[in-house]
């Protein structure tokens, strides 16, 4: 039974289910239904796909994620970003509104369910941190201006195509001698709408004395106020006529469950882009689930969130939809509505399915020019400039790799950004770790303690050299901890012992091991003995199955002040002998580091 719980969180949670959480439930999917069919709509347009895909990649996977997944608020479906690497992915394989780009479409979400499944038995959520949150945060970035920027045309009704901010500008700009007015009123009126009702709505009603439960419905309720005022408009006065792009004849009906594409060489030119979009959709769900989890102390499971969203992605892909993963706006509300269990997410997938069945005729004269305002609306609150300026402040490295993933997202195309994010992470990584921090330590006096010699005033002797080390050993580094020990042994002439101090050491792998026999080795040669202090008991573990320790030429001490006791007496004895005055704090702590 266990066994099943792990697999299916429902058996959990659904022992517990009463009426009144059921009710709970329900008032969040009614909630986030309102606010999902719109965005549905949009985000199919984004991913370049028919309107009623967005509805259909709304309904199947909300209920398989209820069933697998281990959030209690994380709200499913089609969102901005997956959207627009969706487009970009099928885009290279076939042209939009051709029945291949629908296929390349599913078989996409197919794909990258199989492998986001695959993960989670595996148990690989571990993955997901080679993004690391700068990357996210400029990648999250440099899409919501991307799709910002490609809206533009809906807002203008001008033809323009692209994949880069360059192409689509370039585009734009071209075409402005075809801008459509009365288009570009409805999209101008909606954007400027959608904006205020974000911003300002929610505080005018609660002065005005509505109750907040309903004034946060009528808020969340604006994209619907929007929809709905613009197809009345668009109806009325025959706007389609008049160049007006409109949304046409949505089907009506529920998705036909079917199989996507089998073709081998599709799915191997897909596997690149599916697997980003795993990636990057599992970083932002389980972000956004973890974060929510932790305002009620609970807790997910990121191994099996990674099968929930990839049971999601193949119900998308069964029911004629493409890839989804969880949405922040959505999710806030469903979490902020009072959603208790994932059953609100199948209470809403019921509710999509409905307006599948009975609302889409009305949507025949929809401008597109209101759904691209939902989307500009939606994904500039992504755009997080602050954080740009924050990372530049405090980390130079990771603000290049910011900075390159945002650059390259934005003038070469949303894959090559994520790309390039990664590696520059992972290079700079490596870069910092080949490099680690090490200090040469002296003991402060009157007590045990050592403490950076550049740093603290400190009592150090001639006869032993003490170094900190505070990194685990590996084979990227390996190389600078022989040359510095070396270095510094030769311009100390009167050295007799060297200690390799290691408190943060946390591994010494085979490469590291080497290392140290070649340091133990060539000190040796030069009359120097090694030591070591302050090992970690796993790391001692490992030593202790290989021939290194007999072959040691000094000692392994328990504490940095056992050995300076052991091996220079006398300066442990004047350190025992001065009474420190009561120094100024920036006397005895000098910076972050020790």
């Amino acid at each position: 039974m266990s066994g099943l719980k792990r697999y299916f969180p429902i058996l959990e949670w659904g022992k517990t289910y009463d009426k009144e959480t059921a009710t709970s439930d329900l008032v969040a999917a009614v909630i986030v239904t309102i606010m999902l069919i719109p965005q549905s709509l949009a985000y199919a347009l984004l991913a370049g796909l028919p309107p009623e895909v967005g509805l259909y990649a709304s309904i199947a996977p909300l209920v398989a994620y209820a069933l697998f997944g281990t959030s209690r608020a994380l709200a499913v479906g089609p969102v901005a970003v997956v959207s627009l690497m969706t487009a970009s992915a099928v885009g290279q394989f076939a042209e939009q509104g051709t029945p291949e780009y629908l296929g390349a479409a599913i078989a996409l979400a197919f794909i990258s369910g199989l492998m986001l499944m695959v993960m989670g038995f595996f148990r690989l959520g571990f993955l997901a941190n080679l993004l690391s949150h700068p990357v996210i945060s400029g990648f999250i970035t440099a899409s919501g201006l991307l799709i910002a920027s490609s809206q533009l045309k809906h807002i203008l009704g001008v033809p323009a195509n692209g994949h880069t901010l360059y192409e689509i500008l370039l585009s734009i700009v071209s075409n402005l001698n075809s801008v459509n007015w009365i288009t570009l009123v409805i999209g101008a009126s909606a954007t400027a709408f959608l904006f205020w009702v974000r911003k300002g709505l929610k505080k005018l009603l609660l002065d005005l004395g509505l109750n907040p439960f309903l004034a946060d419905i009528l808020t969340k309720a604006g994209p619907v106020a929007a929809v709905a005022v613009t197809t009345l408009a668009s109806a009325v006065f025959s706007l389609s006529e008049k160049g007006v792009r409109v949304v046409g004849d949505i089907p009506s009906g529920l998705p036909v469950p079917q199989l996507p594409s089998l073709d081998s060489e599709l799915w191997l030119a897909l596997a690149g882009p599916a697997l980003l979009i795993s990636v990057i959709g599992f970083v932002e769900s389980v972000s956004v689930a973890q974060t929510l989890a932790a305002k009620k102390r609970q807790r997910i499971e990121p191994d099996q969130e990674l099968i929930g969203l990839g049971t999601s992605n193949i119900a998308s892909a069964l029911s004629g939809g493409y890839p989804v993963t969880g949405g922040f706006a959505r999710s806030v509300v469903n979490f902020d509505a009072g959603a208790a269990t994932p059953a609100a997410g199948a209470y809403t997938a019921a509710g999509i399915a409905l307006a599948t069945l009975f609302l889409t005729p009305l949507l025949t004269h929809l401008p597109q020019a209101t759904l691209a305002a939902t989307i500009i609306v939606a994904v500039l609150s992504l755009v997080d400039f602050g954080a740009v300026k924050r990372t530049f402040a405090y980390s130079k490295s990771d603000f290049s790799a910011m900075a390159a993933t945002i650059l390259i997202t934005l003038f070469f195309g949303v894959e090559q950004g994520v790309v390039a994010g990664v590696g520059l992470s992972i290079a700079l990584y490596l870069y910092r770790n080949s490099r680690p921090h090490m200090a040469i330590v002296g003991v402060v006096p009157g007590t045990e303690h050592f403490r950076n010699i550049d740093r603290h005033k400190v009592v150090t002797g001639d006869r032993v050299l003490t170094l900190r080390v505070d990194e685990s050993l590996f084979f990227a580094n390996t190389r600078f901890l022989e040359d510095k020990i070396y270095a510094l042994v030769a311009d100390r002439p009167d050295i007799e012992h060297v200690v390799l101090m290691c408190p943060a050491v946390n591994e010494i792998d085979a490469s590291a091991l080497e290392s140290l026999e070649e340091i133990n080795h060539r000190l040796s040669d030069s009359g120097v003995s090694f030591h070591l202090s302050e090992v970690k008991g796993p790391v001692m573990d490992r030593l202790k199955r290989t021939d290194f320790l007999d072959h040691l030429t000094g000692q392994v001490f328990l504490s940095q002040y056992e050995a300076l006791v052991t091996l220079d007496p006398l300066t442990a004895h004047i350190s025992e002998s001065h009474t420190p005055k009561k120094p100024a704090r920036s006397d005895v702590w000098a910076g972050p580091e020790i």
